[in-house]
């Protein structure tokens, strides 16, 4: 892929009912090159900061628009945001399943958590960049991999939040994508974690949100679990059928409440 072409905005437009239709605030997005082969998408206030920053990973679908809002609404509070193209320009529909679950068993953990590092170090780079101050953000697959990554790089992470990651803490050795359950690395956590899910989600069930619970909780880990709801999977995605406008107006704001409490500079 060659270098991508920057697309500067002061201004975003989401839907009447989008989690992202709030307050307009000039910020900036932009294409970014966040080292050899891997691109991305940022946006970040205006001024010239330093800004607490936060890594935002996709869906199992790439850089869709919605994971572009989510990084505009993340400027938007104050926080540049970045979302690595792990897809590497792949974007798949809502609709087709068949792709998903033919791209997800070929994702490798250890190449998605060596992007995660190189966006880590972009952002050591850019001078508008609070550097102790860095936090995650994932949404299903980027939920599970938000988790992971904070136990990966346990000094850089002050903040993780993980949306519906299913097979955090999945029952035996592998989830049904052959994938090892990350909550065997949670001894190595130090950043504080929050975890929301849709109380009505199908494919992760409240068994699971009590492995995870016991785990954390027996190793003293610093967490909160949320469970909401009225809602299912991807009831933050305003793109998606189970997109659910009450509860993903309460989860945001306990999100963005979150990440501050533990990204604050001053």
């Amino acid at each position: 892929m060659g270098q991508p072409r920057r697309v500067w905005s002061t201004r975003m437009a989401p839907t009447e009912h989008s989690p992202t239709a709030m307050k307009e605030e000039p910020v900036n997005q932009e294409n970014v090159q966040l080292g050899s082969g891997l691109n991305g998408y940022a946006s970040h206030p205006r001024g010239s900061g330093p800004f607490p920053a936060v890594i935002v990973l996709m869906e199992a679908y790439g850089i869709t628009g919605h994971i572009k809002g989510v990084c505009q609404r993340l400027a938007k509070a104050g926080f540049m945001a970045v979302a690595p193209d792990i897809f590497h320009g792949d974007v798949l529909a809502y609709t087709d399943m068949d792709a998903v679950m033919t791209k997800l068993p070929t994702l490798k953990d250890d190449v998605m958590l060596k992007e995660i590092g190189m966006t880590l170090d972009w952002l050591a780079a850019q001078t508008k960049v609070e550097k102790h101050a860095i936090g995650i953000i994932g949404f299903c697959m980027g939920g599970r991999l938000a988790f992971l990554g904070n136990c990966r790089f346990p000094d850089r992470f002050k903040a993780a939040v993980c949306f519906y990651g299913g097979g955090i803490a999945a029952e035996g050795e592998t989830d049904r994508f052959g994938r090892t359950p990350p909550i065997h690395l949670a001894a190595h956590m130090k950043a504080p974690i929050y975890l929301g899910y849709g109380a009505d989600d199908q494919g992760i069930p409240p068994a699971e949100h009590a492995r995870i619970t016991d785990k954390l909780s027996s190793l003293k880990k610093r967490y909160n679990l949320a469970v909401y709801p009225d809602a299912g999977h991807a009831f933050l995605c305003e793109e998606r059928a189970n997109y659910a406008p009450g509860p993903a107006k309460r989860a945001w704001t306990e999100a963005l409440d979150f990440l501050h409490a533990n990204l604050e500079t001053h």
